[in-house]
């Protein structure tokens, strides 16, 4: 067969190959809204008791802030009681009580700031450098305890621990006749509250300090230890690192709380101590409403120390995208 007049490429061995075709993209099936709702049916009515309970109480609560420009009357209600203006929050500013309060409450919520973070995460390093993994889980469980138990019972072990007639007082004493009661002494306020926090809610941040250090990765630390950084430089340049998002999340969560220093806590303890050196916001807030009947002014402590609050939250959050963290939100 003659191969003259052909042009080159034509023949079999030299036409290059047809392209492939491109592949078929997979049809994707479209679930609605109301195939998803059927579908996560059980986990949307597990949703439900909490929704209830943020709405009623939490969001539905903040429509009761009105009354903090309202002369407030409970036999008249929010919609028959005469408005205010800002003459509630005059008087609250003006009360020496409350900005006691607010000092002792700002004082006590440094101090649980500066103890709170470091206590658990000290505890969370030695429990991670525990190599056995039951010893581990059930140190874990005994300090993460006491955080289910509610605070009246609680101060009630406290006391049997450390009152008047406690087993550790009569042992500090050595049985004689002068018993110190750390209950009645002002100027141990402040300590107590901040080590009863810690004994009660150090379990709570000791497990997610945990899980952070499980995430650090150990060839971090081989690497470290090889070119001979010891168990302080380890921790300084490989643990913290690891677990500073972390770090930062919960002290953005207990600047949202700072002013909610525990009234439960503080309330049990306030006549104890004394009312000028354990009145806090909230203290000052349940007593002006309940004993005194001044819901207005109550209501204008409550509404200051919620916006105080949220403007921590957003400036912490601001610091930390600044220093490049994450935070709690964008």
């Amino acid at each position: 067969m003659s191969l003259v007049g052909q042009r080159p490429g034509s023949t079999p061995a030299e036409r290059p190959d047809a392209p492939p075709e491109a592949p078929t993209a997979p049809t994707r099936h479209t679930v609605s809204r109301w195939q998803r709702v059927r579908r996560d049916r059980v986990l949307l009515l597990m949703m439900v008791p909490g929704v209830l309970y943020f709405v009623i109480f939490q969001y539905g609560a903040l429509a009761m802030n009105v009354i903090a420009f309202q002369h407030y009357i409970p036999f008249l209600g929010m919609s028959h009681s005469p408005w205010a203006g800002i003459s509630n929050f005059r008087t609250l500013f003006g009360d020496p009580g409350f900005w006691r309060a607010v000092w002792h409450t700002v004082s006590l919520a440094l101090f649980q700031l500066v103890f709170f973070i470091p206590v658990p995460l000290a505890v969370a390093l030695l429990l991670h450098s525990v190599l056995s993994g039951p010893v581990r889980k059930f140190v874990q469980s005994v300090v993460f305890l006491p955080h289910f138990v509610s605070w009246v019972v609680a101060i009630a072990l406290i006391q049997q621990m450390v009152g008047p007639t406690g087993v550790l007082t009569n042992l500090l004493s050595g049985g004689g006749d002068h018993v110190a009661n750390l209950f009645t002494d002002p100027s141990l306020f402040q300590p107590m509250m901040v080590a009863e926090l810690i004994w009660k809610d150090c379990g709570w941040a000791t497990v997610i300090f945990t899980a952070a250090l499980f995430q650090v990765d150990e060839q971090l630390y081989e690497s470290a230890a090889m070119d001979g950084a010891g168990p302080w430089r380890r921790f300084w340049h490989v643990t913290l690192p690891g677990v500073r998002p972390v770090v930062v999340l919960v002290l953005i969560m207990r600047l949202g709380s700072v002013f909610s220093v525990g009234f439960d806590q503080v309330l049990l303890q306030r006549d104890s101590f004394g009312q000028r050196v354990s009145e806090v916001i909230d203290t000052y807030v349940y007593y002006h409403a309940t004993v005194n009947g001044d819901w207005s002014v109550a209501a204008a402590a409550g509404l200051f120390k919620g916006v105080v609050a949220l403007v921590l939250v957003v400036a912490a959050n601001k610091v930390a995208h600044r220093l490049g963290e994450q935070g709690v939100y964008r």
